[in-house]
């Protein structure tokens, strides 16, 4: 069987490139690449994305360079209140770059003058700034960084000309991405000692946008791929599924949607004053649900998001963690978060999708951090007590890291220090409940993810270790139950 490539698609086209893309995973192919690949055919932007890889490893560069960028998409869902599943071929992606094999041809992009875009997604821990970077590195360690290095190339290449800067529309998911990015790149520019000339350029010539995505991608159909590999009539080791659902919200100027044609095409991307709001209600509900119940229901024996939300135990536990945990301390109107968050739970039940929860828990603890402690610090202030389910999250996360589901190795993902440290505490565990307090105490005392002690909050040390003992002692399944007993205030 062929393999799909331009030799093999005979709807293969080629576009000048205009978008940098960091990041190659299955959300931004999902998502951004399907919105340009729409652009391109109904709204004439006529561009091309370069993919740049963000970690050092990884395949899936080397996949899309051998299919020539061509991956297809499935949509399975709801759609104009019906369910429907469809797939098309995504022909926008021009060529991926590894920048620690090919860092030449990384800054090169610097010198195409075409190039006005970049969008990036390296989860939620990838923005932040790295001291150790420097710009002679080839490359730089962090995301940051090496953006900063490329549009110091790009000041350079072009003498600082102010038509030559970017519109940068990152995609992770944590709390103002857009300036918080350029807050990092100033602050490279700064330790680098550039020159005054390019902070301007920085300043004056590039729009940081901030941004809110909104799919749910549930990746390569590990399970189904041979059944999809007859249907479609050719191979593709790139074969990406995510739900019907989308929504794309960027705080910028209103100029941008001239270059970026996406309403024009008829999409669901919105450019807004303001994205507080929406932002808001989105990360809580649906990634804080998602981020919660997936310690929970995996440790439980389940694996996809659609199993945690049938389970009659995991599936009370979500609703009431949204209904009665999250809602209740948001500042919006009810009418407006509880249609949003039954919209929520409909998707998790989407039935087309197999959203695996170990996909979901590639840094979870930063996750929880951005996700779930904002309403459980809110709780906690209002309330006056701790929201028993998302201290129970909390638990089943520590859980989690120890890197076992019964005899079962978890595979973690995470930063190698968050490894290290859970590593360390779980091998001098001594099987007490005192050794669990230890453990808990240095999980919740771990500054750098936290950037405060959590042991300050009353009473959470306590009850996490409590529900921790019980998830050590009795299992998930036993502990869930206490807590599905209790009852939240008003």
């Amino acid at each position: 069987m062929k393999k799909l490539t331009k030799e093999s698609w005979k709807d293969y086209k080629v576009y000048p490139e205009k978008v940098i893309q960091f990041g190659e995973g299955n959300f931004l192919r999902a998502f951004a690449d399907w919105i340009i690949d729409k652009m391109n055919k109904e709204a004439n932007f006529n561009g091309s994305v370069v993919v740049v890889q963000p970690r050092e490893h990884g395949t899936t560069i080397n996949k899309l360079n051998e299919q020539d960028g061509l991956f297809t998409l499935y949509l399975q869902g709801i759609k104009n209140k019906q369910a429907v599943r469809e797939h098309s071929v995504i022909n926008c992606i021009s060529r991926g770059i590894n920048t620690y094999t090919s860092y030449s041809e990384y800054v090169e992009l610097a010198k195409n003058p075409e190039l006005r875009f970049i969008i990036s997604n390296t989860t939620e821990a990838g923005i932040y700034f790295e001291e150790n970077d420097r710009l002679e590195d080839a490359p730089q360690r962090s995301y940051p960084g090496r953006l900063t290095a490329l549009l110091y190339h790009r000041f350079k290449a072009f003498e600082g000309d102010s038509t030559k800067g970017f519109i940068i529309i990152p995609c992770e998911l944590i709390d103002r991405n857009g300036e918080k990015l350029k807050e990092i790149v100033l602050q490279f520019a700064d330790t680098w000692e550039l020159e005054e000339e390019f902070v301007n350029w920085i300043m004056e010539a590039n729009t940081f946008c901030c941004s809110l995505v909104d799919r749910i991608v549930t990746g390569y159909p590990r399970d189904t791929i041979d059944e999809i590999t007859e249907e479609l009539g050719y191979k593709d080791d790139l074969v990406v599924v995510g739900e019907q659902y989308y929504s794309w919200i960027i705080e910028g100027p209103d100029w941008i949607k001239e270059e970026f044609p996406a309403e024009k095409a008829g999409l669901d991307v919105t450019f807004v004053d303001d994205m507080t709001p929406y932002r808001t209600r989105k990360v809580r509900i649906l990634n804080g649900a998602h981020s919660a119940m997936t310690p929970v229901a995996y440790l439980y024996g389940l694996d996809t998001v659609g199993e945690a939300v049938t389970n009659e135990a995991t599936k009370k536990f979500t609703e009431e963690l949204v209904y009665e945990e999250i809602i209740p301390v948001l500042d919006l109107p009810e009418e407006e978060l509880k249609p949003f968050a039954e919209a929520v739970l409909d998707r998790f039940r989407n039935p087309f999708v197999s959203h695996y929860l170990s996909s979901i828990a590639l840094n979870s603890l930063s996750k929880f951090k951005t996700r779930d402690l904002p309403s459980l610090l809110e709780y906690v202030d209002q309330k006056k007590e701790l929201p028993q389910r998302l201290t129970f999250a909390l638990s089943a996360l520590i859980s989690y890291y120890k890197g076992k589901r019964g005899e079962e190795e978890i595979q973690l993902q995470d930063d190698q220090d968050i490894l290290d440290l859970f590593k360390t505490l779980w091998q001098n565990y001594d099987g007490t409940e005192n050794g669990l307090e230890r453990i808990v105490t240095s999980v919740l005392s771990y500054e750098r993810l936290w950037e405060f002690d959590l042991n300050e909050v009353p009473m959470l040390t306590e009850t996490v270790t409590k529900y921790l003992c019980k998830i050590e002692t009795l299992g998930m399944k036993e502990a869930i139950e206490e807590v599905n007993k209790m009852k939240a205030k008003s």
